[in-house]
């Protein structure tokens, strides 16, 4: 099923945004070329963790930044602090980078936390996986954090065979995680990243 790429008319009032500019219009046209839509629709909430999968190739992050420009939603991304130097700091800054200090006395999970509570809007981007190879388990990491700073999931997935990015519904995490991990990963049991499946 094709989608389509929503204006900044169509997007939702909390969801955090960029301002338009060429950049929205430059991604947007490439999109089209290339051939990539979104199928679903972004939720009207002004905080979330959005999860990512199948990451199996670092193409996954190439669409995924196009369309995040190309529609103008602000979603943030972590990256450890030492590749935020000038000038690529500030570039990373720009394209939704949050610096995390690996040695820092509260850990990753704990500075995230305290980014959505100090902040009025943040949508927080993860790929579960961690890494562009298979896995049979996912990190916890995104769970944690979710579930700590009580804010929904956003499942999103990729599936190459039409080009398209899923938007799936908001999901409220309960107090038994591995369930809960059970039900995200049946989420993405039909979809096809480039290299394989979740």
């Amino acid at each position: 099923m094709k989608g389509h790429l929503p204006t900044p008319a169509q997007l939702p009032l909390q969801m955090p945004q960029l301002r338009d500019g060429w950049q929205r219009r430059t991604c947007r046209a490439m999109l089209r070329m290339a051939g990539w839509s979104l199928v679903g629709a972004f939720p009207d909430t002004p905080k979330l963790v959005l999860i990512a999968a199948p990451h199996s190739s670092w193409w996954d992050g190439v669409w995924g930044l196009l369309i995040k420009v190309a529609i103008g939603a602000d979603v943030h991304f972590m990256g450890k602090q030492e590749l935020f130097f000038w000038p690529l700091g500030g570039l990373l800054r720009r394209l939704g980078g949050m610096p995390i200090d690996r040695g820092a006395a509260k850990g990753v999970v704990e500075q995230m936390i305290d980014q959505f509570r100090q902040r009025d809007r943040l949508w927080l981007g993860i790929a579960p996986e961690g890494t562009r190879k298979p896995v049979k388990r996912w990190k916890s990491g995104f769970w944690r954090i979710a579930h700590d700073a009580g804010v929904p999931i956003f499942p999103v997935a990729f599936h190459y065979p039409d080009k398209t990015i899923q938007l799936g519904p908001l999901f409220d995490t309960s107090a038994d995680m591995d369930a809960d991990l059970v039900r995200l990963r049946a989420f993405y049991a039909p979809f096809k990243g480039k290299h394989r499946d979740v």
